[in-house]
């Protein structure tokens, strides 16, 4: 995997340390440009919620039917994910990933020219089908070039990024609507999706074992029980994590709240998430993986908590930093266990963590639409809170089992 250089003088010899588990193998231009990746996916996939209302106002719309094109978009972003895990161990993850950049910077940009609701759904379900390839495609790279011992601070300085794009979604997205347009919010992705479609024809693909029949790799995954109970985990972080975050921003927008404001209230969440993942990286190997996961669902259930008490401004910005911290200690250490379960079919197994965790936040966004219909936020907010124990005790128990 790497060498180790020396330098030897007639008084003494210096030794130049080898890379760490962190970098073997990953170089600084690769992590780039993976980190790249997940922005742009994480920016796409967040940018619509502080921008609902606007939407519905200008295409003369609900805003339950609008929010349908936050589901949706989630919705088709985890059943895609098999898709590309099973393309991605068949075809390589560089590749997978360019051609799915290239068809998501097309989506988005018809999704920019949607003249009504209907269409702005269908485009918004094309464009997370073509982006969910991103963030599995860049996990699983991580998975092949990385030791499993160094594993989860690569990943962190990934969920970095994708924090990053997700604060900057919200952030610009609300501010772009607001001042200029909320077609241009869309049009970003498709212009840096384009961009990185053509940065990455150099990257090189990492090894991988041959990939066998086209259904090898879901025999794998699907056999094994463990896998299983990380997709019911997933399951339930999506629902919490993401489905329930959506609301942030509209339960502001519902008191009067500008959109550029809430957007900037919401982005506090990708602010959280990229300080804390920061945190995370130092206490790796000092903390356990249960600690880590612990932690997070306790900063998730604060912070929903609050949400339930009060929707006022300070409160949702309280909400919005203590799920992006929750996400980083909880989320990137369940993540980096599903890396590791099955190994001979990596991309496979981060993909139906993928449809798990996106259909669980699918499955939230439904079922709580008719109640953000009436602006039943605290209730929304209430159900969360309580989500987070299950989630937790769950997610702690087995991976303090898991050998």
């Amino acid at each position: 995997m790497f060498t180790t250089s020396t330098s030897t003088s007639t008084s003494a010899s210096t030794s130049i340390p080898a890379p760490t588990p962190t970098t073997a193998g990953l170089s600084t231009r690769s992590l780039r440009l993976l980190r790249l990746a997940g922005l742009i996916s994480n920016f796409d996939r967040f940018c619509i919620a502080p921008m609902l209302m606007l939407i519905a106002d200008q295409l003369g719309a609900s805003i339950t039917t609008v929010a349908l094109a936050a589901g949706v978009y989630y919705l088709c972003y985890g059943l895609m994910q098999p898709v590309w895990g099973i393309a991605s161990d068949r075809m390589g993850r560089i590749r997978v990933m360019r051609f799915s950049l290239a068809a998501g910077a097309l989506a988005a940009l018809l999704s920019t020219l949607a003249p009504n609701a209907t269409v702005l759904i269908v485009t918004r379900a094309l464009s997370g089908a073509c982006f969910a390839a991103c963030i599995p495609a860049s996990l699983s790279h991580i998975g092949d070039v990385v030791p499993a011992e160094g594993r989860q601070r690569p990943l962190s300085d990934l969920m970095t990024a994708f924090s990053l794009g997700t604060a900057l979604g919200t952030l610009l997205a609300g501010a772009l609507a607001h001042y200029i347009s909320w077609r241009l919010v869309f049009f970003l992705p498709a212009l840096l999706a384009a961009y990185l479609c053509r940065a990455l024809r150099r990257l090189p693909e990492p090894e991988r074992e041959p990939a066998g029949s086209l259904l090898a790799p879901f025999r794998v995954v699907l056999g094994s029980r463990w896998m299983w109970y990380v997709m019911a985990v997933a399951l339930l972080e999506g629902a919490v994590l993401l489905g329930f975050l959506t609301y942030l921003a509209p339960a502001l927008e519902a008191r009067g709240v500008p959109a550029a404001v809430a957007g900037a209230v919401s982005a506090l969440y990708g602010v959280g998430a990229m300080v804390c993942a920061q945190w995370v990286k130092r206490l790796v190997g000092r903390w356990s993986p249960t600690r880590l996961i612990v932690a997070g669902g306790a900063q998730a259930a604060v912070a929903y908590t609050v949400a339930t008490v009060s929707q006022s401004l300070p409160a949702l910005a309280v909400t919005a930093l203590l799920l992006g911290a929750g996400w980083s200690f909880l989320h990137t250490t369940v993540q980096a266990w599903a890396t590791a379960v099955a190994p001979t079919a990596r991309a496979t197994g981060v993909a139906m963590f993928g449809v798990s965790l996106y259909g669980g936040s699918a499955l939230a966004s439904g079922l709580t639409a008719a109640a953000a219909g009436s602006h039943a936020y605290g209730l929304i907010f209430l159900a969360a809170a309580v989500l987070t124990i299950p989630l937790t005790v769950a997610a702690a128990i087995g991976r303090a089992r898991y050998r």
